[in-house]
């Protein structure tokens, strides 16, 4: 008898750990299967762009199961910007949001709702990153050099040109004019030879012919070395501590624009990107815009086309410098579990491999994300753009003092003013120096604003 109760205890002991370890086995396989973290990304670009960016999400969520990337588009800057203070006031906010330039990103940081860049990556850091875009860039950065958000979509003003319509001007794709004084008489060959009825139009007329022809040309935008020299913020802007100086360079500029106007040159002209379209379907023959465009007119099979850095004044400059470094960024936000803050980080670490990168880059046109990623890029590739290579290779170097950016407090209400006064300025409605004087005071009273 002894003996029978002796083995039903060891049965009974045999088939309690039996399930322990089928137990134990259901739970590990149940981690192992755990549902992805889920982050949420918002943003908005322009419609080659967002395919990429989607593409790209895509691939990401295939590759791995720990983290899923849900993202949300916006038709505009405006929608998205109205719908994610809604969510932060909601505490529904999403992990990662797109946010253009604003020339202050001290004052976003200073946001409770935002989660610094370099905070984010103290507490998980991306391998071997060593970032594209110099340290001295504002683009992204506070006064101390700290990174605030994610420069995925950082880009720079340039030219592009239709080659076709330069051979048949009789002109040399490879060797399109370097100063604007030159590019007129490309234009006039453009439009006498070519036949060509728009020979230049320019979108994001106020990054290309108010802030970016100061530096190109060696010159500063702004007093207070571009409003860097005095502390960030609305406080300095209200003690007048920078403000815009349009002097003869300006005046130069914006007349012989006005005049380009009246004799059939410069045909197209918007503060948005509507000219790109232009460009696009070979109406126009120069177009000056965000490098950001290049995705759009690469997907654009009939068009062939070469990048060029901004012209410059060879009377003001012998060696032109480089335009300002801006765009827009992925900044993160504050309020969400550790798990999520991790996921988003690991996202932000997946973007910047080289060959990731790289591929971005070279499809949109915004700069490489990282060193690596500019050495990860095809060469055959940049061969295919006339151009190309060069203009991202000149963005390498640290810039001069007058190309490191700029700050301006509520430069956001401001580029709507100097836009119009541009418009006015380009149709003969204001005298370009009347127009830029208004611009430049009404600068003034709205960057003092509280």
């Amino acid at each position: 008898m002894k003996k029978l109760q002796l083995a039903g205890l060891a049965r009974a002991m045999f088939a309690t750990r039996r399930a322990w370890v089928f137990g134990a086995a259901m739970a590990m396989a149940g981690a192992a299967h755990a549902a992805p973290v889920e982050i949420q990304v918002w943003y908005t670009l322009p419609d080659a762009n967002k395919a990429e960016f989607e593409k790209l999400a895509k691939q990401y969520n295939k590759e791995q199961d720990q983290v899923r990337v849900n993202l949300r588009a916006f038709s505009s800057p405006k929608d998205l910007e109205d719908a994610t203070v809604a969510a932060v006031k909601s505490k529904k906010a999403p992990n990662l949001v797109q946010l253009s330039d604003n020339h202050s990103p001290e004052v976003v940081a200073q946001h409770k709702a935002i989660l610094p860049l370099y905070s984010l990556l103290a507490k998980y850091p991306i391998k071997d990153l060593n970032w594209f875009v110099p340290e001295t860039s504002s683009f992204t950065r506070d006064s101390k050099g700290r990174i605030l958000a994610f420069p995925w979509m950082a880009e720079v003003p340039v030219m592009f040109y239709n080659t076709a319509a330069y051979k048949k001007a009789g002109l040399d794709p490879k060797k399109p004019a370097r100063t604007w004084t030159e590019l007129q008489g490309e234009l006039l060959k453009l439009r006498d030879v070519a036949d060509m009825d728009c020979p230049y139009a320019s979108s994001d007329q106020v990054s290309v012919h108010l802030e970016n022809l100061a530096p190109v040309n060696n010159q500063l935008f702004m007093t207070n070395n571009n409003g860097l020299a005095a502390p960030a913020g609305k406080k300095a802007a209200a003690a007048g501590a920078a403000s815009l100086q349009f002097d003869t360079l300006y005046m130069r500029h914006v007349s012989l624009m006005a005049s380009w106007k009246r004799s059939l040159l410069f045909m197209a002209h918007s503060g948005d990107n509507a000219s790109d379209k232009l460009f696009a379907k070979g109406e126009c023959a120069v177009l000056t815009s965000s490098s950001g465009a290049f995705g759009q007119f690469l997907n654009t099979k009939s068009l062939q086309f070469g990048v060029a850095p901004l012209p410059y004044y060879d009377q003001v400059t012998k060696t032109p410098g480089r335009p300002f470094v801006s765009g827009a960024a992925l900044w993160a936000l504050e309020g969400h579990p550790q798990a999520e803050e991790k996921a988003t980080a690991q996202f932000l670490a997946w973007l910047s491999k080289p060959v990731i990168a790289a591929e971005w880059h070279q499809r949109t046109g915004y700069l490489p994300l990282t060193e690596a990623a500019f050495r990860a890029s095809d060469v055959s590739f940049y061969d295919r753009v006339p151009g190309a290579q060069s203009v991202v290779a000149s963005m390498r170097s640290n810039p001069a003092p007058s190309g490191r950016g700029f700050r301006l407090a509520n430069y956001d209400r401001i580029e709507p003013v100097l836009n119009r006064e541009l418009n006015d300025a380009f149709e003969g409605k204001t005298p370009p120096m009347a127009a830029l004087n208004n611009a430049a005071a009404q600068a003034r009273s709205i960057a003092a604003q509280r």
